[in-house]
């Protein structure tokens, strides 16, 4: 509402300068004939107000929307009662609840989070999903979790928190956007991952630790025809501000889909970073040129490794073909090379822009990709090789308790970490029109948002989170996440029925997948992907064998 009645500058600020022009009128009639002194008080007050709003640091609205958007403020307050009473609840999702943003933004002003009169969720309904609890509870004195990324044949393991920022390219976020999310992961000690527009001068300002995504277009390893460039990738590599270089495959939010930025919105600093002219359309394809077989995919890796000088390097995806993961397992199985990590992103993650039947209809969600990956190198025996990440509108803690049970070894939030930034969820962000300065490259919008309360809000989050993911971890009777399996968490069939995630979820052996004379009678007691596909799956190549 507030950017279709503020879209241009003079608008914006249409309302403060009539205050200021009514106060002259009305101060200059209070001089002259003595009338008009209320109106004059009322006026000015307005108009120091809005001043005020343009000035303030702590909500970006306010900046950008100085008087207009203390409409949506006073509407946040009665809201919800108008929503109990005559609209929804909530719970509900669109696509993050208002239970799930308010939770956000109390943890990132470090306000209390918690709720009176109890749940609002239907705990008898079906798909409620609930952790167990220990009757001899743990108190950890700790809450910064880590885990090691780094296999044999890397030479600088990174110990990752288990809650980092997701892939976020600087042209999708504004400067500002970028700016406090990677100084509040200094702050906080977490990872910032640049997306696939590559590493920004507003990545490097407050030397946060950086994971790299480089995607088909090689933006800052590239040369002029868009190829991978060898040298190039190095230079950006031994930055030391680099813990991990991620090469993605796919996104949750638009699979097997490219994209492209328009030649206008490339800006100098923006062609700086990606290594492409400024003022042309920038092309980001579907498909890798440097690779198009399982095995020229890890050889791929293994290169980006010794560039790096031994950095943990791995591969993002989000699961499609069954047999093309197949494949690339059996290329691990056959090459011995591994990627040192694999992030896996739900279809439900979000992206500024996608075609809406890719955002509803393409990709496999988080739970199914996750566990499909996770069951497949157990089946292997490589599951304690190589690291799994996971994302997809992962914000609370349990989000994470529940990953982690899946078989992730860490979490990454995109969206969370933008609430943590101030954005409102105005799904504007593909207009450049974005109300809080989070998804624009508008130069004064984004100076809206400011960088050092805005980082102190991101490490907050980080922070608070954590706790929480400790406390749940205590409560469960553990000492540490690693040790939430999915027989902690249960979900609600029906009315009548319950069952632990381990149940429901399905699950290989260790090593049944490794072919050996009771291979075959193994194969058929494997979930039917397995069945139906991993046969036909080899490492040479990602098309489906008959």
């Amino acid at each position: 509402m507030l950017d279709r009645l503020n879209r241009y500058y003079p608008v914006r600020y249409s309302v403060v300068l009539l205050c200021a022009f009514l106060s002259i009128v009305f101060l200059a009639a209070w001089l002259i004939a003595g009338v008009g002194g209320w109106a004059f008080l009322f006026f000015g007050s307005a108009l120091a107000l809005g001043i005020h709003d343009m000035r303030q640091n702590a909500h970006a609205v306010l900046r950008n929307y100085p008087l207009i958007g203390r409409v949506r403020y006073m509407l946040e307050a009665i809201r919800p009662e108008l929503r109990q009473y005559f609209l929804e609840s909530d719970t509900e999702a669109t696509p993050f609840s208002r239970a799930q943003r308010s939770l956000v933004y109390a943890r990132a002003k470090g306000e209390p989070d918690k709720r009176p009169f109890g749940t609002q969720f239907n705990v008898n309904g079906p798909g409620y999903e609930w952790l167990h609890h220990a009757m001899v509870p743990k108190h950890l004195a700790s809450s910064d979790f880590r885990v090691t990324v780094g296999s044999a044949a890397c030479k600088q393991p990174y110990a990752l928190s288990l809650f980092n920022i997701s892939a976020m390219s600087f042209g999708a976020l504004s400067a500002n956007a970028i700016q406090a999310l990677n100084q509040g992961a200094a702050i906080g000690g977490f990872a910032h991952d640049t997306g696939e527009g590559s590493i920004s001068i507003h990545h490097k300002k407050h030397g946060g630790d950086l994971i790299w995504e480089i995607g088909s277009g090689y933006f800052g390893c590239r040369d002029d025809a868009g190829n991978f460039n060898a040298e190039r990738f190095q230079e950006n590599a031994q930055n030391p501000q680099v813990k991990m270089i991620e090469v993605k495959l796919s996104q949750g939010a638009k699979p097997g889909h490219g994209g492209m930025l328009p030649g206008e919105k490339v800006s100098p600093e923006i062609a700086l970073a990606r290594g492409v002219p400024v003022g042309v359309d920038c092309i980001s394809p579907a498909s890798h040129s440097a690779f198009s077989t399982p095995i020229e995919l890890l050889t791929f890796i293994a290169q980006l490794r010794e560039l790096s000088d031994g950095k943990p390097v791995g591969f993002k995806l989000c699961v499609g073909h069954a047999w093309e993961w197949f494949a690339l397992a059996k290329a691990m199985q056959t090459t011995g090379i591994y990627p040192d990590f694999i992030v896996v992103d739900g279809s439900e993650g979000g992206t500024g822009a996608a075609p809406l039947e890719f955002s509803d209809h393409v990709g496999m969600p988080l739970q199914d990709g996750l566990r499909l990956v996770h069951n497949t190198l157990v089946g292997l025996n490589l599951r304690e090789h190589i690291r799994l990440g996971a994302s997809g509108k992962i914000v609370s803690a349990f989000d994470m308790a529940r990953v982690i049970a899946m078989g992730a070894d860490w979490c990454n939030s995109a969206r969370g970490f933008m609430f943590s930034l101030g954005c409102i969820q105005a799904q504007a962000c593909h207009t450049g029109h974005c109300p809080t300065g989070v998804t624009t490259q508008d130069p004064i919008r984004q100076q809206a948002l400011v960088v050092p309360s805005k980082a102190q809000r991101v490490a907050s989050f980080h922070r608070e989170t954590m706790r929480s993911l400790a406390d749940l971890v205590g409560a469960a009777g553990l000492e540490d996440p690693a040790q939430i399996s999915a027989d902690h968490v249960l979900r609600r069939i029906n009315a009548s029925q319950i069952a632990p995630l381990s149940s429901l979820l399905p699950s290989v052996p260790s090593g049944a997948l490794i072919s050996n004379k009771a291979y075959k009678a193994n194969l058929a007691d494997l979930p039917p992907v397995f069945l139906n596909f991993w046969e036909r799956a080899q490492p040479e190549t990602f098309a489906l064998q008959s």
